[in-house]
């Protein structure tokens, strides 16, 4: 199996057509044929609802979208009935908080960071102030990950839930799920990865990791907005009650009593996002047909390209690891004396997309003592001259804005 990236990029229509250098992925990606192929497939041949119905037509959509669930499956290594098909990472996680959170007990406690997406911080704060629990951060070491060493301080055997970014969506940084997973263990405590930056670089061994619960969304991954997974043990899926009420979780109805369906559909009331979830099934099948080793070596390289030359640029300082060890090809910096979203609007005029601001992260930028930070989000589908065009955009931005 080899691994060409000009080839690769070609299957990108939007990018296809050349003019823009897309530095933006960890907001959303763009989507390759495959996935477009599929979902228009889905919509002209075999639109329908499902679950229900026995006509043809319904039979389609049903195997299509059960056959995405079996895919989403393999690429993490667990079993199809764990997947649950949510809007994305954010509904994911609180589906979690809501009910698994419920069943917590005033003075149980959750641990975060101080490095988490609001979507994985905001929830729990919700759980706080509607359960009575508490909520304890664990703090970053000045490389912009997190302190691990503080974990025998911060987990107590009060704690019920370790809520953790499997990657910055800042920093770019990875988290060393062993030894969350052996604190969290050493209390009975449970884990909860949020893996919407880490899902699009390969797949992942879920019942290696040793987590509990993982989330992510399709739209940071090559498939379509709308669609996003919450996989959890199935016997905490079993346990919990459901979040939302109405057709299709349900197994009976009386006026007296319901009794629901099995899971996953138990979590999925109402009619799901199905062709977004033949897109997701579509981009799982695309992405495990890659070479990993040469995606992610390709990814590096220009990761560490990206990294020098910013570093050469004055004023210009990278915010999270200088290195590669322990990353994704993510990252922030900051240009002293310059705002975030007046970089990216320059760079706009070099037809460099960038993401400019706090990035949905505010606790960090409050730990960091800034606004927010310019940020570039690498693909498998970016190339030298993006890196080329941004490093010219940003010399260009410095000499102007400083």
């Amino acid at each position: 199996m080899g691994f060409d990236a000009t080839a690769l990029r070609a299957e990108f229509p939007l990018l296809a057509r050349g003019g823009l250098h897309y530095l933006d992925s960890g907001a959303t990606s763009q989507l390759p044929q495959a996935v477009l192929d599929a979902v228009m497939a889905f919509e002209t041949t075999s639109r329908a609802n499902v679950l229900r119905s026995v006509h043809r037509l319904a039979e389609a959509a049903t195997e299509a979208y059960e056959g995405a669930r079996s895919d989403v499956a393999r690429y993490l290594n667990v079993a199809s009935d764990e997947i649950v098909f949510t809007s994305g990472t954010t509904a994911a996680i609180n589906v979690v908080a809501r009910s698994f959170g419920d069943m917590l007990q005033p003075g149980d406690e959750v641990v975060v960071s101080q490095i988490e997406h609001h979507a994985n911080f905001v929830p729990w704060q919700m759980l706080r102030d509607r359960r009575g629990i508490v909520l304890k951060a664990l703090p970053l070491t000045a490389d912009g990950r997190l302190d691990l060493a503080a974990l025998g301080r911060v987990v107590t055997p009060r704690c019920k839930l370790i809520a953790l970014t499997h990657a910055s969506n800042v920093t770019g940084a990875v988290t060393d799920v062993a030894s969350v997973v052996s604190a969290a263990r050493a209390v009975g405590a449970k884990v909860l990865l949020d893996g919407a930056q880490r899902v699009p670089h390969g797949p992942l061994d879920l019942a290696a990791l040793g987590v509990d619960f993982y989330a992510f969304s399709g739209h940071k991954m090559f498939a379509p907005t709308g669609i996003g997974v919450l996989w959890a043990r199935k016997a905490l899926l079993e346990a919990m009650p459901p979040l939302l009420g109405g057709g299709e979780m349900i197994r009976t109805v009386t006026l007296e009593r319901t009794i629901w369906a099995d899971v996953p559909h138990k979590f999925e009331a109402g009619t799901p996002p199905i062709a977004q979830a033949v897109g997701l099934g579509a981009a799982v099948r695309w992405l495990s047909a890659l070479d990993w080793p040469a995606v992610s070596a390709h990814e590096m390289r220009l990761t560490q390209r990206l990294l020098d030359g910013i570093g050469q640029i004055g004023g210009a300082r990278i915010v999270g690891p200088a290195g590669l060890q322990g990353r994704i090809p993510v990252v922030s910096f900051d240009l002293e004396g310059a705002h975030p979203h007046d970089i990216c609007q320059i760079l706009d005029g070099f037809d460099v997309a960038l993401r400019g601001g706090h990035h949905c992260a505010q606790p960090l930028m409050d730990y960091l003592g800034l606004a927010g930070t310019t940020r570039a989000s690498l693909a498998l589908y970016n190339n030298d001259a993006d890196i080329d065009a941004l490093l010219k955009g940003l010399d260009s931005a410095a000499a102007k804005l400083r």
